[in-house]
């Protein structure tokens, strides 16, 4: 079924979609988002002893706890072996053309709904002051992308982590998709397993057939009207997990249409999963902050001074955290409240700025590092990681308040991104797992 002029005028295409056949463990194949656990070298070992040699996304990917070691290159010429291989030896049945239909069961019984689909990289721009249809919510960090080309670039898949959110309070879009895939499949899904590592369960359905794409292209462009601003321009989703991945995807599609690649080339897409803002299953998670190389004492002091901040001093970091919880979720006007920890030391600090959390501590602390050669900065998913890192690294920790999905949409309209790594959708082990697969090389380059 031609396809291809379905979508046309929106950033959305169909795409080919390979998923493991029936014979892989669909448990040891699925595989975190790289981004994930970047001070935990410890996760991903378990992870590569649990997968073994069975065939695994793991061996399609660099966890980025490695982007630093000596033998980065030998595991990117590795990847690409083995993706090469994954397609010559038939690891993948034959492609699905459609869109998923996608639930991921969370902790605690929550399910998250997504739609996996290809997005077109001519119709996304990271730059802040952007007025794509699909844009970055958070701060690209250019120096971040040349790395992850060197992945890319000249790979034959892609996997996705990437998730857009939709700004669709009606739930016509997404969740209208999800019960389409259903009726069509009879509710047989495609594929469903566990995930290893306590990451819940995932199940996806196929939509295929015309008469459901074209009624998934009626809700997406009603969407699209819905917003639409005064100027004209449309923004359709935002960048919500993977935004580097989806700007690595971007400049490396403009390299290769430099080189010469035409127009549809598959380079030119990038799978993604669509998340509906509004999904009762999503979570706005804060992105806490671990600094090396510096003492609580005189970070504080910095950020204080910095922010007008009023500090006092906790009994312990579980103490902190549930008074931080507390104070942050009663809706205290504009106060924020921060926790510092180090070792068996945690300070509160109060601030009663109303502008969003990262946008008051990040540039206090980019000023702080550029004070402090020797210190250093990792963005930690999860309190249960932040309070590791604190007593077993001696890292000085700092809690972030939650952000409201409440005018989150106008907000980056109006104001751009925000800070980097201002918030994650969900717990560190809420990411999306690495499962589909798309080929971004035409057959002639098979090589």
């Amino acid at each position: 079924m031609n396809t291809d002029a379905l979508f046309t005028g929106l950033p959305v295409t169909v795409p080919d979609v390979l998923i493991p056949n029936t014979e892989t463990d669909l448990k040891k194949w699925a595989v975190i988002a790289c981004d994930q656990y970047t001070q935990d070298r410890e996760y991903w070992e378990k992870a590569a002893a649990f997968v073994g040699g069975s065939p695994s996304a793991l061996h399609l990917i660099l966890p980025e706890v490695y982007l630093g070691d000596k033998d980065k290159a030998g595991r990117i010429s590795a990847i690409k072996k083995t993706m090469a291989a994954y397609l010559r030896d038939g690891v993948f049945a034959p492609p699905v053309h459609g869109l998923l239909a996608i639930e991921r069961t969370l902790s605690g019984g929550r399910i998250r709904k997504g739609l996996l689909c290809a997005v077109d990289l001519e119709r996304y721009d990271w730059r802040p002051e952007a007025k794509a249809e699909i844009r970055a919510t958070e701060e690209t960090i250019a120096d971040r992308i040349p790395p992850r080309m060197e992945i890319r670039r000249g790979a034959a898949l892609e996997s996705p982590h990437i998730m857009l959110l939709a700004n669709d309070p009606g739930r016509t879009f997404v969740e209208a998709a999800g019960e389409l895939a259903k009726a069509e499949s009879g509710g047989r899904p495609l594929y469903a397993t566990e995930l290893m590592a306590g990451g819940g369960a995932v199940t996806a359905w196929k939509l295929t057939g015309r008469a459901g794409l074209e009624q998934v292209q009626r809700a997406l462009t009603a969407l699209a009207a819905q917003n639409t601003a005064p100027d004209g321009s449309r923004f359709l989703f935002a960048a919500g997990d993977g935004n580097h991945s989806l700007a690595t995807a971007k400049a490396v599609w403009e390299e290769r249409k430099k080189n010469g690649a035409p127009a549809g080339h598959p380079a030119q897409y990038a799978l993604v999963e669509i998340v509906n803002l509004y999904d009762g299953g999503l979570t706005f998670e804060p992105i806490h902050r671990a600094l090396f190389g510096v003492t609580l004492s005189e970070l504080v002091r910095a950020v204080a001074a910095q922010t007008g901040g009023a500090v006092q001093k906790a009994e312990s970091f579980s103490a902190a955290q549930a008074a931080a919880e507390s104070e942050n979720h009663a809706g205290n006007g504009t106060r924020k409240t921060f926790v510092f920890a180090q070792n068996e030391e945690a300070v509160l600090l109060r601030t009663e700025n109303p502008a969003l959390g990262p946008s008051i501590l990040q540039p206090v602390l980019d000023g702080f590092l550029r004070s402090h050669p020797g210190a250093d900065i990792d963005y930690i998913h999860g309190t249960a990681e932040a309070g590791r890192l604190s007593s077993r690294n001696h890292a000085a920790v700092v809690l972030m308040p939650p952000i409201s999905k409440d005018g989150f949409f106008p907000t980056v309209a109006e104001k751009g991104s925000l800070p980097r790594k201002s918030f994650s959708m969900g717990e560190a082990d809420e990411k999306r797992f690495y499962l589909e697969c798309r080929k971004i090389i035409l057959p002639e380059e098979n090589g």
